[in-house]
C-alpha cells in the first residue's frame, strides 16, 4: 500500500478516491475522522490520506490525479451584461450572476 495523495479537505481527498476508483483502482482513506485530534497530534499528521492498495497502481494513480489537477481547459470570459472578466472555471458571473452563454466574448487566458 502507498499513499498517493494527502489534502487537509475531505472533499478534495474523497473526489481523489473517486477519480482513482473510477479507473478500477483499489483505494481507501486513512486518516478520514483523525480532525478531531488535532492539538493532541500536529494537524498535518491529521490530513486525510488517499492510499492505493496495489503499489503496482501508484504511478497509474498519481498520474490520473495530476491530470485532473492540470486541467485548464477552457478560456476566460466577459460578462454581457456587466463587462466584468471572469475565469472559465465559473459558470455564472461573479460580480451580477449572469449565466455564461455561448454568445458572451471570449478573453484569452494571460499565460
Amino acid at each position: 500500500m502507498k499513499m498517493v495523495y494527502t489534502n487537509e479537505s475531505i472533499f478534495l481527498v474523497s473526489n481523489v478516491k473517486n477519480l482513482i476508483e473510477a479507473q478500477g483502482i483499489s483505494s481507501f482513506i486513512k486518516n478520514e475522522f483523525s480532525q478531531g485530534a488535532i492539538g493532541e497530534i500536529s494537524a498535518f499528521d491529521s490530513w486525510p490520506e488517499v492510499w492505493v492498495t496495489n503499489d503496482n497502481d501508484f504511478e497509474r494513480s498519481t498520474k490520473i490525479i495530476n491530470e485532473s489537477q492540470n486541467n485548464n481547459e477552457g478560456e476566460d470570459w466577459v460578462c454581457e451584461k456587466c463587462s466584468e472578466q471572469n475565469a472559465s472555471s465559473f459558470e455564472v458571473c461573479w460580480n451580477c450572476g449572469t449565466e455564461n452563454s455561448q454568445q458572451q466574448i471570449s478573453v484569452a487566458s494571460p499565460n
